[in-house]
């Protein structure tokens, strides 16, 4: 029989309810726009107002823009100040003269330094996305940023905001596909930027759900699941409200942790929640706020090696099915897997609603057929599906992926502010080559940074040879919370497009993601926390979501050098925490002697 426990962590779950009343979750409270290229034509060192040309359509995006209340500025490298090109009063005759014609804006950024300069705003430094935030009263995660070449999307994701790059003749094809985001035109990346807020929040014709206060806290351990099948049905709750809602992911820990927030959405307002989840996600739903009962059972259409589908086993998931006599499911999936044999067999034991999204005609198999353009971020695509079946997340829970806190790392990791490094993958097409994971370790260690490595049980020798002596081994004595508390004790992260990089991500720590393009950055990466991206966007991999890396040699990431993670974490604000060492000294350091 599959596992039922229960989570008995719902009292500690994230976020407040939603009886403040009024007002909608929102993904962004601001657009930050690069100047040269995207508002207006991109003219040289410009100082004269009068050679100032909008870019095509600019002013009615921006008035789109602040309609929808969303606060904007402008962010923008001016070395022509230093380079003395121009001076000051010109270039505020400039800016006078966008506005007149694009209208105004609640903030400008300059950076006034050249290259040689070597400071600390110039994009991609992510400075002036952070003090752009402060000036409009919010946070870069909830900032958009709108640019045309590279140095505006790496300025975004280093300071943890969303970017959106809109390419112009000057703009290099490796940044195209570098980028998480790609828009024709202004007005093509406006009018996703309104779609992408609108997406989150409930539809007109239907009510939200009423909220719920949650349960009143007890201690852990305390707390049994429902006995199977009593759970109360919706016409049986005071007032019609939602009962026992089933939520599903059957996938890998990461995709797990992705759905956190279209799951904390949903019980934000249902009075109990089931997620149905495969064994390779079960520790990562152990760590869900706002689930009251997990159920294991591996579903042979969504496991990459799935088991054969038998009679028996379906019996036993139907007859788990109506036990857990849910009022109401939603079927979390990925892309390109199929909510649609899990809805029929729900259909039969007379779940009432059934929400999913489906590309495929779904019949009469489902109540709520959501549509999400691909790119969209896994965390987005279940929040808008959560919110199309009447579950938006609270406007007083930020979106943002969230796991419950877990105790402090173990002692063998060190004081927390050192770096993990996480080399394998369940996929082998996205973990690190060994030679060039022990080569960064080298360089890091030298640099001054103290660096643990970890792995799972089966990645003990692998983590032996990237560790070399010099770096702190964790490998194969994790388990998934120990690895979330190690996480969340790092000032960084590096790791391929893998779990760890989710965890990170749900503890707010910055992520230097080595990401293999076998599937698209944007839908993948670390979610509204600060990122650098390293690896080769264009490799033949592209696209291919290969398990096993189909090219010789690896080309997307063996390209990487040491020295480029060096670079990312000093972008994303992380020092050595020691002085540089010698090779020689770092190895003794690392023995202990």
């Amino acid at each position: 029989m599959p596992q039922v426990e229960p989570d008995q962590r719902r009292s500690a779950r994230v976020g407040a309810r939603s009886g403040r009343g009024g007002g909608v979750p929102r993904l962004f409270d601001a657009v930050l726009l690069d100047r040269d290229g995207t508002l207006i034509e991109d003219v040289p060192y410009n100082g004269d107002p009068q050679r100032v040309r909008p870019m095509p359509g600019a002013r009615a995006a921006l008035d789109a823009l602040r309609a929808a209340g969303l606060r904007l500025a402008v962010v923008t490298n001016q070395s022509g100040l230093a380079k003395g090109l121009f001076t000051e009063a010109q270039l505020g005759l400039v800016h006078a003269r966008v506005e007149q014609l694009l209208g105004p804006f609640d903030a400008w950024l300059v950076c006034p330094h050249d290259d040689e300069d070597r400071c600390d705003c110039r994009k991609p430094a992510p400075k002036l996305i952070h003090a752009a935030a402060r000036r409009l009263g919010t946070t870069p995660q909830r900032c958009v940023l709108i640019g045309d070449i590279g140095r505006d999307v790496t300025a975004a994701l280093a300071a943890g905001a969303q970017a959106v790059l809109v390419p112009t003749p000057v703009t290099r094809s490796a940044e195209t596909s570098a980028a998480p985001w790609v828009a024709e035109d202004l007005a093509t990346a406006v009018a996703e930027i309104l779609r992408r807020q609108t997406a989150i929040a409930p539809p007109a014709d239907r009510p939200t759900a009423p909220s719920v206060a949650p349960p009143s806290p007890v201690a852990v351990g305390t707390v049994s699941p429902p006995p199977v099948g009593a759970g109360p049905t919706r016409s049986s709750r005071p007032g019609g409200g939602t009962g026992t809602v089933l939520v599903v992911r059957s996938d890998s820990a990461g995709d797990v942790v992705v759905t956190g927030p279209g799951i904390r959405a949903v019980a934000a307002h249902a009075r109990r929640v089931v997620l149905l989840c495969g064994p390779r996600g079960r520790a990562a739903a152990d760590l869900l706020p706002g689930v009251d009962t997990v159920v294991v059972h591996q579903l042979p259409w969504i496991d990459p090696v799935p088991a054969p589908v038998t009679g028996p086993d379906i019996a036993v998931l139907t007859a788990t099915l109506a036990a857990i006599n849910a009022d109401e499911a939603i079927i979390f999936t990925s892309y390109h897997q199929s909510p649609l044999p899990l809805a029929l067999l729900l259909r039969t034991v007379g779940v009432e609603r059934i929400s999913a999204i489906s590309d495929d005609y779904p019949g009469s198999l489902l109540d709520v057929r959501h549509r999400v353009p691909v790119g969209v971020p896994e965390p987005e695509r279940a929040l808008s599906l959560a919110a199309a079946a009447g579950y938006p997340l609270p406007p007083d829970d930020e979106p943002a992926l969230r796991l419950r806190p877990v105790p402090p790392p173990p002692a063998r990791a060190g004081v927390p502010g050192y770096v993990v490094l996480h080399p394998g993958s369940a996929a082998q097409s996205r973990g690190l080559p060994p030679d060039l994971a022990a080569d960064i370790v080298r360089t890091l260690v030298e640099a001054g940074h103290r660096v643990v490595v970890t792995g799972g049980p089966d990645e003990v020798a692998l983590t032996a040879q990237v560790a070399g002596g010099i770096a702190v081994d964790l490998g194969g004595g994790t388990e998934l919370a120990d690895l979330a508390a190690i996480v969340a004790g790092a000032a960084a992260v590096i790791v391929g497009n893998t779990g760890p990089a989710h965890l990170a991500a749900a503890y707010g720590v910055p992520v230097v993601s080595l990401f293999a393009p076998t599937v698209p950055f944007g839908q993948w990466g670390p979610w509204r926390v600060p990122t650098v991206r390293l690896g080769d966007p264009d490799a033949p991999c592209r696209g291919t979501r290969a398990a096993t890396c189909p090219v010789p040699g690896h080309p997307c990431l063996s390209g990487i050098r040491p020295g480029e993670v060096l670079t990312a974490l000093t972008l994303l604000g992380v020092a050595p925490t020691r002085p540089p060492m010698l090779a020689e000294a770092a190895t003794l350091a690392g023995s202990g002697r």
